[in-house]
Order: C-alpha cells, then sequence, then structure tokens
C-alpha cells in the first residue's frame, strides 16, 4: 500500500487541463479535457489513507471516497465504480457540478497540511465516465416485481435518485414532471459547458430501461390534483425543485430586457437541444453583442455571466454587493469566468433600473462592508453619495429561488407549509401532514445543491419503503383477521 498510495508528498496536485480560454469562450462544450489514465491512477494515489476521512464525512451523500481513490491507484476502475455508484446516484453529474472545493475537497486533510488536495471530483468523473464506455453501467434487474406503486412528482435529482432506489426494490414507479424533458435543472438549468446534456440524457434513459415510467408535460393541477394522483398510487413524493424567481422590487424594474437568471438559462440550454426558442431568435435573450449585467454572486449568476460570454456579448458584468471572499457560489467558478473575460464589480448594489421602454443603464450604489449578519458574513452597507451608471442591454437576475404555492397549484389546499413557502414534513419519515404524501429536495430545505438533492431523494426513498411494507403488512393482518 506504501507503495500504491500516501504519495503526496512526492507528487504535485494536478487537475485536467482546461481547453485554452479563446477556444472554450467559443462553443458550450466542457471546459476540462479528460484525465488519461496514468494521471487518474497518479493523483488517486496521493490520496493519504488517513483514519479520519473528512473528505467523506462533508460529503453530502458520503461517498466512500477513499477505498474508491485506492482502488483507482490500483487501477482496479470496475471495482471502484461499484463502491462510487453504491452511495450515488449519479457520480457522473456530482463529479462535474458539485462545487468540490467547498465540500470533499475543500476538507482533504492532504489539503490543509499544505500540499493540495487531491483532485477528488475529476477522478469521480473519469471513473464514471469510464463505465460508461465500458458498459459497466447497466438497467436495474428487479429480482421481484412488486404490485405497490410511487407517484413522483419532478424528475429532477431529487425525484430520479428515489426512483432508482425504489425500483432496485421492485417497486412501480411513475415520475410526473411538466417539462418536456426529464432533468429538471440538470437538463435546463447548467450549461452545457459544466454538464453537457448527453450525460443527463443517458443517465434518465438508462432509469426508462430499468422499468420507470416518465409523464411529461404533466402539470398537477391542471392535468390531475394530488389527491387524484394519490387515489392511483400508494404513495407520492413531491420533489418539485423551488423555481420562483427572487425579485428586485426598485424603479425601473418593469423595464424590458430585463429577465430572471433560469429565462435566460433555459433558452440557451434549449437552442443547444435543438429546439425553436422565440425570445432567443428574435434576440430578447441572445447577448450577442449586447451590454450584459448580471446581478448576484451565487453559482447561477455564474453560470449566467460565462453562457453570455459564449453568446459573444459585447460586455458582461456582474454585480455584487459584497467582496470576492464573501461570495456564495464556488470560488473556482469565478476563476473560471475571470479568465474568460468577466468583469466582477464587486461591492456593488443596484439602485435603480434606466431606460425608456427598455433597459439602458443600471444606476448602482457602491458598499462597504458592515459588521457579520447572521450568515456570518459581514453585512453590506450602501456608501452615501456614491451613485453611478452602467451601461445595459440586457440584466439578468440572479438573487435565488423561492419555493411556488405548492397547496394552491396541486389543488391540494391543506398541504401544510412553512413560513418560507416550503412543505413541512416530518424529519424522521419524510412525510408530510397528508397520510401517504411525502416531500424531498429543494421544496423541503430551499435552494440547495444537486448532491443534496440526491441525498434527500435516496433518504425519502428509505422512509417511503418503510412506510409501504408497513402498509403491506397491516392489509395482510385485515385480510387474516
Amino acid at each position: 500500500m506504501k507503495k500504491k498510495m500516501l504519495q503526496f508528498v512526492d507528487l504535485k496536485q494536478e487537475t485536467p487541463e482546461k481547453r485554452s480560454t479563446p477556444k472554450r469562450k467559443d462553443d458550450f462544450n466542457e471546459i476540462y479535457n479528460e484525465f488519461i489514465t496514468d494521471k487518474a491512477k497518479e493523483q488517486s494515489s496521493r490520496c493519504s489513507q488517513c483514519g479520519v476521512p473528512f473528505c467523506q464525512i462533508h460529503c453530502p451523500l458520503s461517498n466512500n471516497i477513499p477505498d474508491w481513490l485506492k482502488l483507482t491507484a490500483e487501477g482496479r476502475l470496475k471495482e471502484a465504480y461499484e463502491i462510487s455508484q453504491s452511495t450515488n446516484n449519479m457520480p457522473e453529474v456530482c463529479g462535474r457540478i458539485c462545487p468540490q472545493d467547498r465540500l470533499c475537497e475543500g476538507n482533504c486533510v492532504i489539503e490543509q497540511s499544505g500540499h493540495g488536495t487531491v483532485t477528488i471530483g475529476s477522478i469521480e468523473k473519469y471513473i464514471t465516465d469510464t463505465a460508461w464506455e465500458k458498459g459497466w453501467v447497466q438497467p436495474i434487474k428487479v429480482k421481484r416485481e412488486l404490485k405497490q406503486s410511487v407517484g413522483i412528482i419532478g424528475a429532477g435529482p431529487a425525484g430520479m435518485a428515489c426512483a432508482e432506489e425504489l425500483r432496485k426494490s421492485g417497486y412501480q414507479v411513475t415520475i410526473y414532471d411538466r417539462y418536456d424533458r426529464p432533468g429538471g435543472l440538470l437538463i435546463y438549468g447548467i450549461p452545457n459547458f459544466k454538464l453537457e446534456k448527453f450525460v443527463v440524457e443517458r443517465r434518465t434513459q438508462l432509469l426508462a430501461e430499468s422499468g420507470i415510467k416518465f409523464v411529461q408535460n404533466f402539470e398537477v393541477g391542471k392535468n390531475k390534483t394530488l389527491y387524484e394522483l394519490k387515489k392511483e398510487h400508494d404513495a407520492i413524493l413531491v420533489a418539485t425543485g423551488v423555481y420562483k424567481p427572487r425579485e428586485i422590487n426598485i424603479p425601473g424594474h418593469d423595464l424590458q430586457n430585463i429577465f430572471p437568471a433560469m429565462e435566460f438559462l433555459t433558452a440557451s440550454n434549449r437552442k443547444g437541444l435543438g429546439d425553436k426558442v422565440k425570445l432567443f431568435d428574435d434576440g430578447s435573450l441572445n447577448a450577442e453583442g449586447k451590454n450584459v449585467v448580471v446581478i448576484g454572486g451565487g453559482d447561477t449568476a455564474m453560470d449566467c455571466v460565462r453562457t453570455a460570454i459564449r453568446q459573444k456579448a459585447k460586455s458582461v458584468k456582474c454585480l455584487y454587493r459584497r467582496d470576492r471572499e464573501n461570495m456564495p457560489g464556488s470560488a473556482r467558478e469565478v476563476g473560471n469566468a475571470i479568465e474568460e473575460g468577466v468583469d466582477f464589480i464587486w461591492l456593488t448594489t443596484p439602485k435603480n433600473f434606466v431606460g425608456d421602454k427598455k433597459i439602458s443603464a443600471v444606476e448602482v450604489n457602491k458598499m462597504k462592508l458592515g459588521e457579520p449578519d447572521s450568515s456570518g458574513r459581514k453585512k453590506p452597507v450602501i456608501q452615501v453619495g456614491s451613485e453611478y451608471k452602467i451601461p445595459a442591454d440586457l440584466v439578468i437576475k440572479s438573487l435565488g429561488f423561492d419555493p411556488e404555492n405548492i397547496p394552491k397549484l396541486f389543488n391540494a389546499e391543506e398541504l401544510a407549509i412553512s413560513q418560507w413557502g416550503t412543505i413541512k414534513i416530518d424529519l424522521k419519515s419524510m412525510q408530510t401532514n397528508l397520510e401517504g404524501v411525502f416531500a424531498a429536495g429543494d421544496i423541503v430545505r430551499g435552494a440547495s445543491l444537486v448532491v443534496w438533492a440526491i441525498r434527500d431523494g435516496r433518504d425519502a426513498a428509505e422512509q417511503i419503503e418503510k412506510y409501504l411494507q408497513s402498509k403491506s403488512n397491516k392489509n395482510k393482518s385485515v385480510k387474516a383477521a
């Protein structure tokens, strides 16, 4: 083992090479080249195999990272894949889009000791992409089909993870989704340069081949109410995610050419998938030749600024009310955006949107950081008399997402929600106040990471299975009596 592992002192940290900035700005392909086998083995061998693996502890899925790093270093890739996929329903997705710098890699022991983290995300992606290439990823083979069925509302990561786990146990699973393709945020919200769409499509196709039914263009409350679906299934999971954009209520907010982030990203992703998109085709949601201003500092804002660059915007500016050190988004994504030519205007907040019918400029205030707020970050305070204008032909609002009014949408007013509009659940059973109706993912925890949605979906599957087994045992007892 000493030869295979513990080489972090002798070997330096390396990530897969990025494609050159001029090349990657010209297309929507993923920006990182693939690891070659020798490099993947070499980087895996840097793992210290520490007694307390903080990488695993700080992974929402508790992935067995040291184990599959060791197997990769030894060239045992199939075994590495088996361990990786045993705790993660979408390792090829997490390897691409997880903010590893805040999770596993950021808590790597050798990173803390100054030797540079093991490049966990890149190796996870390499292992799973190799598994797909070699044909190791196969549809679920159900050993015993069960009659009980589960209806899942939402074909995003939480819904799909739950569906896969329940299908493994033999349950009949149907996923209902309001969009025309499954995948949710993965298909329409995340740009190709971070997650190419074939990665999502082959995963959803695998689930379909495993016997999971997808019903697209289905809106609960219009096509059928929640109660009607409840009659058709033995249990229901609500995993809709949160998509309602937070607004900026300042003068001029109703001017034309001011759009929520998800509208902008969805239009771009649909064009990449070959769809006709009216607002893109007429130029409204196309950044080409425009002065673009993105407001926000999270990962979605980074997706927007980097998309605008690839659409050949004249200029791309990102306004954020704190400084770089206090941004909520991935430091890696901010660095990529800066490399690609995005102009970050730190410590700035919009005061007015200026224009006649269409936006022409954003009037902003400069900020300074005061005392820390409840989040632990320093609170931004407006500097009086610091106003100035930034030219803008297109403004994209990326201030986060809130839940839609699910009880109203689903015609289920009795469904209990929190003061923030998220669905209330019993934290142990994950069941709502309605018998047999469960909820998981962002619609419960608020806007969060894909990896947390997968974790919630897996946990929901476990609780739904317990509920269905209990229900089945009760029915048997009644029949026996």
